[in-house]
This record gives structure tokens, sequence and C-alpha cells, in this order.
């Protein structure tokens, strides 16, 4: 009879004990957040632990069906259209395993993977979802052309702007909770403004809201838009918040190395253009001369236009570096486009943290950027373009403390209202390091 009792309790023990391990593994899906960007509709499911999921696709109607193993729903999954995505449904599976289907308005094809947790979320389950239709390289033969300025033959300088980070992506965070990605967002589109209001120069910027650009993808949409210059901007961050100041980096040599041996590489992607050249009916050893000498001119325009930058953006905040930085940085490895990278200040630091949020340092900086750029290009026209021509038939002059616009125009024998056209300047005001162009021949 004990003997009896003693196994039908040990029986039971182990019922209890399995059913424990089973509850303990099981994972709790406890939020869902949706980044809908121009080219593709990111999700992301938070997870209490990693898990093993399943993903296929269905049609008629079209949709994405996740089957997330020893998993439960700890909340309601949002309603209404997201990007590619109409409804968002689930229900139990097996009695133990999640299924989350997702109701799409088009036919797409879905990536997946899995993140470890950072300093904002946990545990996650990335699913992005793509257009089956669209063709990215497609994109780039069809992009926009240029624009050519009426009569005259001649484009303007198209200037990339690329805000880093985005979506699930914050970038580093500041102590009153600042998000890199939201501040530099903001200066990309000062800066824009900034750009669109100089004769002869245009901007588009690369990330225009809340959701994340692999990093690739920002050199081929810089590249689709035809850019003559590519800019990141980012805010700097470090374990000591006493850290501060701006800073602007190229491409380091190591990374234009890497960069060339990729290019040679790949061969999904027969239409590449380096410099405007073909590498389709190259041989290994022409595309990697072209290569070479594309990437060895693109390299000395990224440091020549990044030291004129940096010496501009001096004279209106600290700098954490004077000098131009190399380093390694995916996004500067276009090897036909000079690009640099902008640490506009450290988030880490309090009182950089609240100048990153101030609309006047973001306008003060994106001026000084803007300088910066005005003075590379005049020292390095680009054929074809109508700054070019302003250059080869003008001189520029950098306003000194106590000058004025009449004084300037009686120094040069131009008249005020030409000089006034020329530099796009709805008043007479000006001010100290601001480069202006003078007609000649007026």
């Amino acid at each position: 009879m004990t003997r009896t009792f003693l196994l039908m309790v040990s029986a039971l023990l182990a019922t209890i004990s399995v059913v424990s391990s089973v509850a303990a593994a099981q994972i709790d899906v406890t939020g869902v957040r949706a980044w809908p960007a121009p080219d593709h509709t990111r999700l992301v499911f938070e997870i209490s632990a990693p898990l093993e999921y399943k993903l296929f696709t269905l049609d008629g109607p079209e949709r994405i069906v996740i089957d997330l193993k020893d998993a439960r729903l700890r909340m309601s999954l949002p309603k209404g259209t997201v990007g590619f995505v109409d409804k968002l449904r689930s229900a139990e599976r097996n009695g133990t395993d999640l299924r989350i289907v997702l109701d799409t308005n088009k036919s797409v094809k879905a990536k997946t993977f899995l993140l470890v947790p950072n300093q904002t979320y946990g545990h996650r389950l990335v699913v992005d979802l793509y257009d089956k239709s669209a063709n990215s390289s497609s994109k780039v033969k069809n992009s926009r052309p240029v624009k050519q300025l009426a009569n005259s033959g001649l484009r303007d300088l198209v200037i990339a702007i690329d805000a880093g980070h985005g979506g699930e992506d914050p970038g580093a965070l500041g102590r009153k909770g600042t998000r890199e990605k939201d501040v530099v967002l903001q200066i990309a589109r000062v800066l824009k403004s900034k750009i669109d209001k100089q004769r002869g120069m245009k901007a588009v910027l690369i990330r225009k809201g809340d959701y994340y650009i692999n990093l690739r993808q920002r050199i081929t949409l810089a590249r689709a838009a035809k850019a003559d210059m590519f800019i990141s901007i980012h805010a700097d961050a470090f374990k000591d918040h006493r850290a501060k100041g701006a800073s602007v980096y190229v491409l380091s040599e190591r990374g234009a190395s890497s960069e060339a041996a990729t290019w040679l590489a790949r061969q999904e992607n027969q239409s590449d253009l380096v410099g405007g050249v073909s590498l389709d009916d190259k041989d290994p050893l022409t595309k990697q001369v072209l290569i070479d000498l594309s990437q060895h001119e693109t390299q000395n325009d990224s440091h020549s236009s990044a030291k004129e930058v940096l010496r501009a953006m001096g004279s209106v905040t600290r700098l954490h570096k004077k000098d131009v930085q190399q380093a390694g940085f995916l996004v500067l490895k276009s090897p036909d486009i000079p690009s640099i990278l902008i640490e506009t200040a450290y988030i880490s630091n309090p009182t950089e943290e609240q100048n990153l949020r101030s609309k006047a340092y973001q306008t003060k900086l994106a001026t000084a950027i803007v300088t910066g750029l005005k003075r590379y290009f005049a020292l390095s026209p680009q054929p074809g373009t109508l700054l070019a021509s302003v250059t080869q038939t003008s001189t520029s002059h950098t306003i000194s403390r106590g000058e004025t616009l009449s004084l300037i125009a009686n120094r040069y024998q131009v008249s005020l209202r030409n000089l006034r056209a020329t530099n796009k300047l709805a008043s007479d005001r000006i001010r100290v390091g601001q480069v202006l162009v003078i007609p000649r021949g007026t």
C-alpha cells in the first residue's frame, strides 16, 4: 500500500515538474511596433526570450503566417493599416504555440531575424516586408533626372543628406531621453532647407521619416539621385559625459580597400556604375583599375570637402578633433560619390544634448555646413553645373567684421541688386564668415 502510494506521488510530482518546465519555457510576446518606409514595412515583435519560429506566405488573399513555438500573446494586436499590412490576427496552435497572421495589401516577400537586447529594447523578432514587384536596380535606372536650369544646359549640384539610424534603431540616447535618430533627422531637414536656397544647389533626403534604411541601400539611393556629395548626419556618444565637440569623418584606406574587394566579388549586379562607367563588359583587371582610380579621386574629394566643412563648423561650435578623422563606416564606402560623416555633437554630454534639441543650434550648424560646401565647390567646381559656371565668371568673398553689403558691392564694382540676386539674399543683412559669390562683368 505504502509503495503504491509513493509511486503515485512520484508520478504526480513528475507530471507537475514537466508542466512547470513547459510553463517556464513558454515565451511571451509583449509588444508590436510597425515602421512603414517608402520601400518596405518593418514589424518588430517584443519577446521575452529567443524562440523558434517558422514563416510562410499564402495567397488568395495575400497574407504572411508566422508560427512561434511555445509562445503566447500578452497584449492586444494593433488595429488599422500600417504600410503593407492591413490587419494583424492571432490564434493558439497545438495548445502551446502562437500563430500570427499578417493580412497584406499586396504581394510581399519577407525577411526575418532575431535581435538581442540593447540599451533600449529586449529580445525582438523582426519581420521586414518588401513589395515583390519592386526592383531596386530599376529604381536606380529610372530615377528622376537631375534638374536642368532653364535655357542654360547646366544642372544643380545634388547633395544627398543621410540622417543616421531610424525606426527600430534609435542610435545613441541622451540623459534626458533624446534619441539620436530624431535630432539628426531634424538637422538633416534644416540642412536641406538651407541648401535648397542656394543658387545652383539642391538637396535630397535619404531618410525622410522615422524608419530604418539598410546602410548599403543608403548609398544606392544617393546614386539613384545622381548625388555629387553624400553627407551622413550623426550624434556621438561616450561613457564619460564630459566628452564634447563635433567631428567630421571620411573613409579610411583600409575601408576603401575592403570595399574595392567587395565590388570585385559582386556578381549579382553586373550593371553597377563607377564614376558613370559601366562595369558590365569589363574584365576583372579593368574593373580593378577603374574602381581604384575612382576611389582614389573620390577619397581626395571627400577629404577636401571634409576639411572645408570642419573649418566652417569650427567657427560656430566646439570641435572634438581639429583634423578630419578616418574610419571604416559603411555609408562612406561609395567608390564614386565623395562622402563625409558629421558627428554633430556628443548627445551623452548634457549641454550638447540640449544644443542638439535647440532649433537655433541646428540652424547654426546647418548654415556652417553649407558654408563649408560652398567653399569646397568653389575650389573644386563640378563640370556641367551652374555653380561651376558661376565660379568661372565670378569670385568669392568671405565677410569680415565691420563690412556691409553696400561696401562689398562698391569694392567689386557690382550693383547691390545683382549681388543680392546672385546670393539669393532677401535683405542686406550679412554675417561674419558668410561667403558671397561676386559676379564679374556686371
